[in-house]
Protein backbone atom coordinates (compact mmCIF):
# COMPACT_ATOMS: atom_id res chain seq x y z
CA UNK A 1 0.00 0.00 0.00
CA UNK A 2 1.12 3.43 -1.00
CA UNK A 3 1.63 5.78 1.50
CA UNK A 4 -0.78 8.31 0.03
CA UNK A 5 -3.25 5.20 -0.69
CA UNK A 6 -4.76 6.31 2.92
CA UNK A 7 -3.52 10.01 3.12
CA UNK A 8 -4.04 11.37 -0.66
CA UNK A 9 -1.70 14.52 -1.21
CA UNK A 10 -1.55 16.78 -4.04
CA UNK A 11 1.59 17.82 -6.27
CA UNK A 12 2.23 20.71 -7.42
CA UNK A 13 4.48 20.85 -10.92
CA UNK A 14 6.59 23.10 -12.44
CA UNK A 15 9.33 23.68 -15.28
CA UNK A 16 11.30 25.98 -17.39
CA UNK A 17 11.41 25.56 -21.19
CA UNK A 18 14.79 23.19 -20.47
CA UNK A 19 12.20 20.49 -19.32
CA UNK A 20 9.16 21.63 -20.44
CA UNK A 21 8.82 18.33 -22.33
CA UNK A 22 9.99 16.11 -19.24
CA UNK A 23 7.46 17.82 -17.36
CA UNK A 24 4.41 16.89 -19.47
CA UNK A 25 5.43 13.59 -19.42
CA UNK A 26 5.85 13.13 -15.88
CA UNK A 27 2.76 14.99 -15.38
CA UNK A 28 1.03 12.06 -17.71
CA UNK A 29 2.53 9.71 -15.67
CA UNK A 30 1.84 10.48 -12.69
CA UNK A 31 -2.19 10.89 -13.21
CA UNK A 32 -1.56 7.41 -14.50
CA UNK A 33 -0.83 6.15 -11.24
CA UNK A 34 -3.64 7.90 -9.52
CA UNK A 35 -1.76 11.13 -8.43
CA UNK A 36 -3.61 14.38 -8.26
CA UNK A 37 -1.52 16.78 -10.00
CA UNK A 38 -1.35 20.80 -10.52
CA UNK A 39 0.68 21.65 -13.76
CA UNK A 40 2.08 25.37 -13.28
CA UNK A 41 4.07 25.72 -15.68
CA UNK A 42 5.60 26.73 -18.37
CA UNK A 43 3.27 25.17 -21.17
CA UNK A 44 5.76 25.81 -23.86
CA UNK A 45 9.97 25.81 -25.10
CA UNK A 46 9.58 29.59 -24.79
CA UNK A 47 12.71 30.65 -22.93
CA UNK A 48 11.30 31.80 -19.02
CA UNK A 49 12.73 32.07 -15.73
CA UNK A 50 12.89 29.51 -13.72
CA UNK A 51 12.88 31.18 -10.34
CA UNK A 52 9.48 32.56 -11.14
CA UNK A 53 8.12 29.10 -11.49
CA UNK A 54 9.61 27.61 -8.65
CA UNK A 55 8.36 30.73 -6.03
CA UNK A 56 4.94 29.44 -7.94
CA UNK A 57 5.36 26.04 -6.95
CA UNK A 58 6.88 26.67 -3.55
CA UNK A 59 4.15 28.73 -2.76
CA UNK A 60 1.45 26.49 -3.57
CA UNK A 61 2.78 23.71 -1.18
CA UNK A 62 3.33 26.12 1.81
CA UNK A 63 -0.38 27.01 1.17
CA UNK A 64 -1.57 23.46 0.96
CA UNK A 65 -0.74 21.53 3.29
CA UNK A 66 0.47 18.08 2.92
CA UNK A 67 0.71 18.89 -0.46
CA UNK A 68 4.64 18.39 -2.55
CA UNK A 69 6.10 20.25 -5.22
CA UNK A 70 8.57 19.04 -8.07
CA UNK A 71 10.40 21.12 -9.54
CA UNK A 72 12.45 20.17 -13.22
CA UNK A 73 15.20 22.46 -14.87
CA UNK A 74 17.75 21.57 -17.24
CA UNK A 75 20.18 20.58 -14.08
CA UNK A 76 17.47 20.79 -11.38
CA UNK A 77 19.79 23.06 -9.53
CA UNK A 78 18.52 26.38 -10.50
CA UNK A 79 15.39 25.36 -9.42
CA UNK A 80 16.24 23.81 -5.82
CA UNK A 81 18.15 27.32 -5.51
CA UNK A 82 15.19 29.27 -5.80
CA UNK A 83 12.48 27.12 -4.18
CA UNK A 84 14.76 27.08 -0.75
CA UNK A 85 14.59 30.67 -0.51
CA UNK A 86 11.38 30.20 0.73
CA UNK A 87 11.07 29.97 4.24
CA UNK A 88 9.37 26.57 5.43
CA UNK A 89 10.40 25.25 1.60
CA UNK A 90 12.64 21.61 2.16
CA UNK A 91 13.69 20.94 -1.40
CA UNK A 92 15.96 18.22 -2.43
CA UNK A 93 17.89 17.51 -5.83
CA UNK A 94 17.40 13.85 -6.38
CA UNK A 95 19.35 12.42 -9.21
CA UNK A 96 18.36 8.47 -8.15
CA UNK A 97 16.05 6.84 -5.80
CA UNK A 98 18.44 6.92 -2.57
CA UNK A 99 18.89 10.72 -2.76
CA UNK A 100 14.54 10.59 -3.23
CA UNK A 101 14.14 8.06 -0.46
CA UNK A 102 16.88 9.82 2.23
CA UNK A 103 15.38 13.54 1.68
CA UNK A 104 12.08 12.28 2.84
CA UNK A 105 13.14 10.27 5.69
CA UNK A 106 15.63 12.26 7.51
CA UNK A 107 15.13 15.55 5.79
CA UNK A 108 10.62 15.81 5.38
CA UNK A 109 11.41 17.02 2.08
CA UNK A 110 8.46 18.54 0.37
CA UNK A 111 9.50 19.54 -3.16
CA UNK A 112 11.35 17.39 -5.57
CA UNK A 113 14.18 19.15 -7.86
CA UNK A 114 15.55 17.05 -10.96
CA UNK A 115 16.78 17.74 -13.72
CA UNK A 116 16.40 17.14 -17.64
CA UNK A 117 19.58 17.10 -18.89
CA UNK A 118 21.09 14.89 -16.89
CA UNK A 119 18.52 12.29 -15.78
CA UNK A 120 16.43 10.01 -17.80
CA UNK A 121 12.59 9.96 -17.89
CA UNK A 122 12.56 6.66 -16.25
CA UNK A 123 14.31 7.80 -13.17
CA UNK A 124 12.31 10.71 -13.52
CA UNK A 125 9.41 8.66 -12.86
CA UNK A 126 11.47 6.36 -10.29
CA UNK A 127 12.35 8.90 -8.14
CA UNK A 128 8.80 10.86 -7.73
CA UNK A 129 6.89 7.17 -6.84
CA UNK A 130 9.73 7.05 -4.09
CA UNK A 131 9.75 10.51 -3.02
CA UNK A 132 5.83 10.34 -2.47
CA UNK A 133 5.94 7.21 -1.06
CA UNK A 134 8.82 7.09 1.52
CA UNK A 135 7.30 8.66 5.26
CA UNK A 136 9.00 10.95 7.38
CA UNK A 137 10.94 9.01 10.18
CA UNK A 138 11.27 12.08 12.45
CA UNK A 139 7.86 11.32 13.80
CA UNK A 140 8.95 7.16 14.87
CA UNK A 141 10.35 6.24 17.97
CA UNK A 142 14.21 6.28 18.21
CA UNK A 143 14.46 8.96 15.34
CA UNK A 144 13.59 12.11 16.60
CA UNK A 145 17.30 13.56 16.24
CA UNK A 146 15.58 13.99 12.77
CA UNK A 147 12.57 15.73 13.49
CA UNK A 148 15.16 17.78 15.65
CA UNK A 149 17.18 18.59 12.61
CA UNK A 150 14.51 19.60 10.21
CA UNK A 151 13.03 21.60 13.37
CA UNK A 152 16.56 23.57 12.98
CA UNK A 153 16.69 23.86 9.34
CA UNK A 154 13.10 25.95 9.32
CA UNK A 155 14.11 27.96 12.48
CA UNK A 156 13.79 31.79 11.15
Amino acid sequence: MSLFEKDPVHIYIGADHAAYEAKGKLVEFLKGEGYGVTDLGTFSEASVDYPDVAREVGEKVLDNEGSFGVLICGTGLGMNMAVNKLRGIRAAQCKDVEDAEMARKHNNANVLTMGARTMSEQMHRDCALKFFTTSFEGDMEGFERHKRRVEKIDLK
